[in-house]
């Protein structure tokens, strides 16, 4: 039986933000102005009950990833009441519950909810203000900057920082050097920092990317890797480690690197069950299921052993013989599926940024001496 690994949960379907890259409203797939702006009460009700019985059919947790949209537009009452029905039924250790949010609406109340039911929290920026203000304005075309900076500062003097505060992550902006960009988080004195590809594939490439051979994005992440290991007291990076460690033959944890297939869902503010999100922007209804369930009237179960959930889940690995030939395919995993597409082959293509991956592995596995 197919397994759940992560669940994530749109609490609302708006955004107080207007990124321009945001692969959900400046996308293809329009699907989000029919979904009601937050979940009620009565669908997470539903949504609890239904990931109950998904927990009895297998023998490890899930992670409970709350999303949006921005979270916090649930509200503070709605918040409260989605994560103690969480909490009163799945414990902390198995089913780790995270929130990524753009911080702007971040404040001391939703800081202590946070601790009360043990979920921690992960700001998007993208950098100093120069560069954040590149893509992430409001709605009304304001920087959003400051607001998350002092988001930050909430996190770093609160009582319960060490567990709240899992880190940022980044959209790459090559305006920004890796040297200043490193150096900028440091700064800040995030726990972690993590970082993004742009939007892009075989047929629209990426922001700033000149050609489907050409290296930009790889000599910029490689040079990220020289700051952190040249830091004597460096600041993690989740997405550099991830490559050190399959370099070395290890395992990856999360999508878009190495061998492993993972079990996602996404849960619309409606109920509706979909694949993962950012499959939106390879064409109008991507992530759709062809036939569209809800947990009002699905368990969970019955989509995650469907053929067409199989089949998405087989997308985290790559089909181009391009790939499967490459010695580099158990490390980057061929890319998230998004970054393959093409009209013309759909996703049996190596990634728009398969330059770049070479670029990087090639750099890693000289140091690691795996080359």
């Amino acid at each position: 039986m197919a397994r759940l690994d992560t669940v994530l949960i749109k609490t609302a379907s708006r955004c107080n933000l207007d990124c321009s890259y945001c692969y959900v409203y400046q996308g293809k797939d329009t699907s989000w102005k029919k979904q009601p702006r937050k979940m009620s009460l009565d669908t997470i009700d539903i949504l609890v009950k239904r990931l109950l019985e998904q927990s009895t059919k297998q023998e490890i947790g899930f992670a409970i990833v709350l999303h949006g949209g921005e979270p916090l537009l649930l509200g503070k009452q709605g918040m409260e009441y989605l994560l103690k029905s969480l909490r009163d039924t799945f414990d902390p250790e198995n089913y780790p519950i995270s929130i990524q949010t753009n911080g702007a609406l971040l404040n001391n109340d939703f800081l202590d909810l946070f601790s009360k039911y043990r979920a921690n929290v992960s700001i998007s920026l993208d950098g100093d203000k120069k560069i954040n203000d590149i893509s992430r304005l409001t709605t009304k075309g304001n920087s959003s900057f400051d607001s998350v900076i002092a988001a930050i500062d909430l996190l770093k003097n609160h009582r319960d920082y060490d567990f709240l505060f899992s880190g940022t992550l980044s959209v790459i902006q090559l305006e920004s050097s890796a040297e200043d960009t490193y150096n900028f988080f440091k700064g800040l004195g995030v726990p972690s920092m993590d970082f993004l590809l742009q939007d892009g594939n075989r047929d629209r490439l990426p922001k700033n990317k000149y050609s489907l051979t050409s290296t930009e994005y790889g000599q910029w992440t490689a040079a990220l890797l020289d700051e952190y290991l040249n830091d004597s007291s460096p600041v993690k990076i989740p997405f550099l480690d991830d490559i050190i460690r399959l370099s070395l033959g290890g395992k990856s944890f999360k999508e878009g690197k190495g061998a492993q297939n993972f079990g996602i869902l996404i849960i619309e503010t409606d109920g509706e069950i979909r694949k993962n999100d950012t499959l939106r922007s390879s064409y109008d209804g991507a992530d759709f299921f062809s036939i569209r369930e809800n947990i009002k009237h699905t368990g969970l179960d019955k989509v995650l052993n469907s053929q067409e959930f199989i089949d998405v889940s087989e997308l985290q690995k790559p089909s181009s013989e391009i790939c499967i030939s490459c010695p580099d395919v158990n490390v980057c995993g061929g890319g998230m599926p998004l970054y393959r597409w093409s009209n013309e082959n759909g996703y049996n293509n190596p990634s728009v940024y398969c330059a770049d991956h070479a670029f990087l592995i090639k750099k890693v596995k000289k140091i690691v001496g795996s080359a």
